[in-house]
């Protein structure tokens, strides 16, 4: 069974930074796009940000110059640097993998989402 698992949100004053990272663990063969959605109370949820295996990155508009994407292959996991914060980044962060199991399937994982505040 895939788990991804989330750490690193809180709360934060507008300016301030965060690090969010994403495990992903279980019976994995690879590990194809892994990536970061949002949802703020009341609107859609929406992709932040997307790393491939090659390490090609992908960000919103509202994003780019704040925030980093990164991914350790080893470790199967993924992080969101996070600066210059606003409080229109505050949301419901959920990580997102695209991974094969067998080798032969492709599915779409979530994490269990991790609340991000910025407020003074």
């Amino acid at each position: 069974q895939v788990q991804l698992v989330e750490s690193g949100g809180g709360l934060v004053q507008p300016g301030g930074s965060l690090r969010l990272s994403c495990a992903a663990s279980g019976s994995i063969f690879s590990i194809n796009a892994m990536g970061w959605y949002r949802q703020a109370p009341g609107k859609q949820r929406e992709l932040v940000a997307a790393i491939t295996s090659g390490g090609s990155t992908n960000y919103v508009d509202s994003v780019k110059g704040r925030f980093t994407i990164s991914r350790d292959n080893a470790k199967n996991t993924v992080y969101l640097q996070m600066n210059s914060l606003k409080p229109e980044d505050t949301a419901v962060y959920y990580c997102n993998a695209d991974l094969s199991v067998t080798g032969w399937d492709e599915s779409d994982f979530w994490g269990q989402g991790t609340q991000v505040t910025v407020s003074s």
